[in-house]
């Protein structure tokens, strides 16, 4: 336990020392925010996929498939396809967009690009993504309080404590530039871990006369059908509620969003995609693995929290001086990916609310310490919430994505793809996203059917119906002209 114990501290200070080194590169607000176009696609593709995943696939869907079994790969398929086709589809469009209206964040893209209801549009995505996000950035503290205790058998309240800490110093010292830097190094962690642990176990479970099928088989419910056992109507709603991630996938969820604007080029739009694409696969069949094996290993009952099972397995099949190293790389994976969506937060405030909605004109120096005042007190709420919650972090992401990446994503995809998208449009996507997700995940109606595929699709019908109902000036002067012609 002490050579782990070493390990997880030698790793923490190498984090840190790359998150100082870094922060001496971000000398403007655009830096801070957004790396100043700065960086390269691979690393932007590996921040990217650490940030979508990290304590929620690392603790959350390995102990989700230990408990439901093979029905939790629609779960990896849905993630895996939202992944790809806004690697393929929209990495370059928001690169573009990017460019085009000189914008830094997800908020002020679509405040600019409709500017009739300019701040309004800035103030409620602002206030949805702090809001939901949020709880975000506080199950990944709940994550890392979670890995502490399962390692060290410290109070996870400690290590929350402990976590934010560091999470608050990475993100308040360097912004987006130390955290891309610093993310990339936990998801090429995170990806050795989920590719070698998977491969540990079941050579452990070969060699000990185990057998994944039988235990599959003699489990309790239903944990050895693909459809869970179901059929008929219960087989499509059980495949929408674990492919439905995939809707927050389409441009939606800011954190993700951010790589691609911060994007060069098209050539490392390119290069980005392959490594984010061969990262998911990678990942995401270790993960599913890790859970499967571990219904061999371990029996369903063994587990109070079934979100410890990843740091159980490290811990009882790797030597201490490997499992020291992983695990170190798992709750460094955790605290980047909530520097992240810290910086989401963050500049939804200095940058949209502040400096745009409400005009205040502020030296770039100034905005830059208002980024980092916001990173203490928004880091310091999402340790409130993570000591407070009994929720499972799958759960809890599981909210949030709604929340946020299903009402942004129709949003993202109408702008894009859609010219009678309006402003009004904008903001009833917005509202209906937002209130149709509060009131469904406080209503039995969660459990029959997802909120990530409701939300997604009131929001979309809501934008639709008021684009057509109230057209931005510009496309009635359009409208007018085409019938004048006629």
């Amino acid at each position: 336990m002490n050579i782990i114990l070493i390990e997880f501290i030698l790793y923490c200070l190498a984090i840190l020392a790359i998150g100082y080194y870094f922060s001496r590169k971000s000398k403007t607000h655009s830096d801070f925010l957004l790396g100043g176009k700065k960086l390269p696609g691979w690393a932007l593709a590996f921040s990217e996929r650490a940030t979508g995943e990290s304590a929620w696939l690392l603790l959350g869907y390995t102990g989700f498939v230990f408990m439901t079994g093979l029905s939790g790969i629609w779960v990896a398929a849905g993630i895996a396809s939202g992944i790809i086709f806004a690697w393929l589809f929209l990495a370059k469009k928001f690169m573009r967009e990017t460019n085009k209206y000189n914008v830094l964040t997800l908020p002020d893209y679509l405040a600019a690009r409709f500017g009739e209801k300019a701040n309004i549009i800035r103030w409620l995505t602002s206030i949805l993504i702090a809001g939901f996000l949020m709880f975000y950035v506080g199950a990944q503290m709940a994550g890392a309080g979670k890995m502490l205790f399962t390692t060290f058998g410290m109070p996870p309240a400690v290590g929350i404590i402990l976590a934010t800490v560091i999470i608050i110093i990475i993100a308040f010292a360097g912004g987006f530039i130390s955290v891309v830097w610093t993310d990339m190094i936990q998801s090429v962690m995170m990806l050795i871990t989920l590719v070698i642990l998977p491969i540990v176990a079941l050579i452990y479970i070969n060699t000990n006369d185990l057998s994944i099928s039988q235990s599959l088989f003699e489990a309790e419910g239903s944990v050895n059908h693909w459809f869970g056992g179901l059929t008929g109507f219960a087989v499509g709603v059980l495949f929408f509620n674990n492919f439905s991630w995939f809707f927050g996938f389409l441009g939606g969820q800011p954190q993700l969003s951010a790589r691609f604007m911060a994007l060069k080029n098209e050539k490392e739009a390119n290069q980005g995609s392959v490594v984010a694409i061969i990262w998911t696969f990678l990942a995401y069949g270790g993960a599913f693995l890790i859970g499967i094996c571990a219904i061999a290993i371990y029996s369903q009952g063994s587990f109070a929290d079934v979100e410890i099972i990843l740091p159980t397995m490290i811990l009882d099949l790797m030597p201490p001086w490997i499992a020291g190293i992983l695990l170190a790389g798992v709750l460094a994976a955790i605290i980047t990916t909530a520097d992240s969506q810290l910086m989401v937060i963050t500049s939804s405030v200095s940058e949209d609310i502040i400096h745009k909605a409400m005009g205040i004109e502020l030296t770039e120096k100034q905005l830059i310490w208002i980024s980092r005042i916001s990173v203490v007190f928004f880091g310091l709420i999402g340790m409130i919430i993570a000591l407070v919650s009994e929720s499972l972090l799958y759960l809890v992401v599981s909210w949030a994505w709604a929340g946020v990446g299903c009402t942004l994503s129709p949003a993202i995809l109408l702008t894009f793809f859609w010219k009678k998208y309006s402003s009004a449009g904008v903001v009833a996507t917005v509202l209906a996203g937002l209130f149709s997700t509060l009131l469904w995940i406080s209503t039995p109606l969660e459990g029959i059917i997802t909120s990530k595929f409701t939300t997604f699709f009131i929001a979309a019908i809501f934008g639709i119906v008021f684009s057509l109902l109230m057209p931005d000036k510009n496309q009635q002067v359009e409208l007018d002209s085409v019938e004048e012609a006629l």
